[in-house]
């Protein structure tokens, strides 16, 4: 039976491992400290947090997100540690929510391994907190138990951290907010809360979840828990709405959000009218026994682009969310036959003989079958999410298509900017067949660094020889053209910085069929040159922007928005150009100057701590497959693989003389 805790009441624990689950209508950093029997934290070793995520008996996670599964062994906390305090913080310097009272209530669960609940608390009446100590787990009389606590601190971890008497508080939270910031420079960046909320939603005949409502997890997998039902894993067959339930992670990228129990709005800037987008194509029949066969463009939405996009992300959750479930059930397999074997040894009876010898023979038969019965329900899960994936690829426009589909045969120069763009694809080693399209969405909100020096990509002879880099260049380039493919004529410019010329063979498509707007920029002259103009640019429409007159900037004022590509980093670079690219990163995807670097963060060392933010600010991308992409919802490191123009194909010049072409007649 599961207790559902107020402020100050408490709950005995029966179990010592156990799972923190967290979630929350923004992403938040979960750290934890622990105390002694005076409630004090003995030094900063007492701490876990992102930067320093384990402990002993305790494990954290290791960045920012909606939703966290924090590991907890009681039984392997030290003597002298009574307290188990569990700390929620709203991440600084990211643009978010500067207050819990602005984001929907945090909700904690205290789960076993098997993911059956034992207590729950929600955190409400926070206010101008931006940090707040969410639960405790004390010893009382040699047993554990449960305490929720909702003690909120406007100060942040900092404040925080002084109350319970840590040293130095005001750089530990610092540490914890620069340790989440490079996490977060890492994450995959989640949708719009209008795809959140509705714009999954299958027309299956598994009913969507409400507030009174559970249905069921994915067969054979635990699930985690939710505040208003028994499982927050979509029914097996189809995705499933909360619309008073958790909140979507992707809460965080909507300027204004909904109040919990308001409608979602689909207004949008473009458009006159505010009336619901038409219900997506029903899925037709299925054979009795059978999942519904997928459909592309299943989910809502305006147009079949924006179906699209968010059945992508969609499929995107499903496998991150299958996998988490799947992980989970391993787990809770292993620690449960090390537990029947700890308890086989411990028996003095039964360490000798036939008795023992059974006995761990049938903890190791209880074992495969748990992890059989999980990987069934995975690979249930994964054939499903496969055959979705067979319908809906084919379906994709350009801009969500790789290279090789058929559609960019067909190609012209669109009338409008697409929802979004395809940087890639993202799989886990779950799932190795099954690539799931990164999608990001346009204008881009922060700049790409493709990533020239050694990635974590194994042992691929690529890294010592050298080609590295010119993978790296065609990987810049092959993103450069959907960027100049997916805008309409005349609403998208392109710059290249090249100071050594060591880009050009892979800068050929650009530069043959014409579509920069200029030829690569060389030397530290042509560096200074085109970082005065594009930062001259940004300051020009900033002061046009604030001071409301948009409509005042000079005569042939060129408005596309501007790409400007810059290899080999920091060659030809002083540090006056330096700044100037920092401030194009930073300030430049506001008023529509993008940044898209080819770099080895190693060469650029000399610069020390100055380029950090750089590097934090940019999107990594990698010219080979490397795990270093998070999700926001589970967090999983997902493999990202770039792009590429299948060799001996001639579409990327096709699309580009089209474009250049289109170029010409709208100049």
């Amino acid at each position: 039976m599961t207790a559902e805790l107020v402020r100050g009441q408490n709950h005995p624990l029966s179990q010592a491992r156990l799972e923190i689950r967290i979630s929350a209508g923004t992403p938040v950093v979960a750290s934890a400290t622990l105390s002694d029997a005076d409630g004090k934290a003995r030094g900063l070793e007492w701490v876990a947090h992102p930067g320093t995520p384990d402990l002993p008996g305790l494990e954290v996670s290791r960045q920012a997100a909606a939703d966290h599964r924090l590991a907890v062994d009681l039984g392997a906390m030290p003597d002298e540690v009574h307290r188990v305090n569990v700390l929620l913080a709203l991440p600084t310097g990211t643009g978010g929510p500067g207050r819990f009272g602005a984001v929907a209530a945090p909700f904690v669960a205290v789960t076993g391994l098997d993911g059956a609940e034992v207590a729950s608390y929600t955190i409400t009446g926070l206010d101008a907190e931006t940090a707040v100590v969410a639960l405790e787990l004390y010893r009382r009389q040699g047993a554990w138990k449960v305490r929720a606590v909702g003690q909120g601190y406007a100060g942040g971890l900092a404040e925080l951290f002084t109350d319970q008497g840590l040293p130095e508080a005001q750089q530990l939270a610092a540490t914890i907010n620069e340790a989440v910031a490079q996490g977060l420079a890492r994450s995959v960046q989640a949708p719009s809360q209008r795809a959140a909320d509705g714009d999954r939603t299958r027309q299956t005949a598994a009913p969507a979840l409400g507030p009174d409502q559970s249905g069921p997890a994915r067969h054979g997998a635990p699930a985690p828990a939710g505040p208003h039902s028994s499982s927050t894993y979509p029914p097996q067959g189809g995705r499933s709405e909360h619309p008073t339930g958790p909140v979507d992670p992707s809460a965080v990228t909507q300027p204004s959000t909904p109040g919990a129990d308001s409608p979602v709005n689909y207004s949008h800037p473009g458009r006159q009218s505010s009336a619901p987008p038409p219900p997506p194509p029903a899925a037709p029949p299925a054979q009795p026994g059978q999942p519904a066969r997928p459909v592309a463009g299943d989910a809502t939405g305006w147009s079949m682009d924006e179906r699209l996009y968010n059945q992508v992300w969609g499929m995107f959750e499903d496998l991150a969310r299958s996998a988490a479930a799947y992980r989970s059930a391993v787990d809770f397999a292993d620690s449960r036959m090390e537990k029947e074997l700890d308890q086989v040894l411990s028996d003095p009876r039964s360490r000798i003989g036939g008795q023992g010898d059974a006995a761990r023979q049938a903890a190791r038969a209880k074992y495969t079958q748990l992890v059989d019965q999980a990987r069934q329900a995975l690979d249930r899960d994964l054939a499903q999410l496969a055959a979705e994936a067979d319908v809906v690829e084919p379906a994709l426009p350009p801009a969500y298509a790789r290279w090789d589909n058929p559609v960019w045969h067909a190609y012209r120069v669109p009338m409008e900017m697409p929802m979004a763009l395809r940087l890639g694809d993202l799989r886990l080693p779950e799932s190795e067949l099954l690539r799931i399209p990164m999608l990001v969405r346009l204008p881009l909100e922060r700049g790409l660094w493709i990533d020239s020096g050694r990635t974590g990509a194994g042992e691929d002879p690529l890294a010592d020889t050298g080609a590295l880099p010119h993978l790296a260049m065609e990987t810049a380039v092959a993103l450069a053209a959907r960027l100049l493919a997916v805008y309409p004529a005349g609403e998208f410019t392109a710059h290249v910085i090249d100071p050594a010329g060591s880009g050009t063979k892979a800068l050929a498509p650009l530069l043959q069929t014409g579509v920069l707007a200029a030829p690569p920029a060389l030397g530290a002259a042509g560096v200074s040159d085109v970082l005065t103009r594009l930062t001259q640019r940004v300051d020009l429409v900033q002061m046009a922007v604030r001071g409301g007159a948009a409509d005042s900037l000079p005569p042939g004022f060129d408005t596309a928005e501007q790409l400007l590509i810059v290899n080999d980093f920091p060659h030809g670079f002083d540090d006056r150009a330096v700044t100037q690219l920092r401030y194009l990163a930073d300030e430049g995807p506001a008023v529509g100057v993008h940044l898209m670097m080819v770099a080895d963060r190693e060469e650029a060392a000399g610069y020390g701590p100055l380029l950090d933010p750089l590097w934090r600010s940019l999107l990594r991308l990698t010219p080979l497959p490397d795990d270093h992409l998070a999700d926001p919802w589970v967090g999983h490191a997902w493999t990202y693989e770039p792009s590429l123009v299948p060799v001996g194909s001639q579409v990327l010049q096709q699309v580009l003389t089209q474009v250049a072409t289109a170029r010409t007649k709208y100049q």
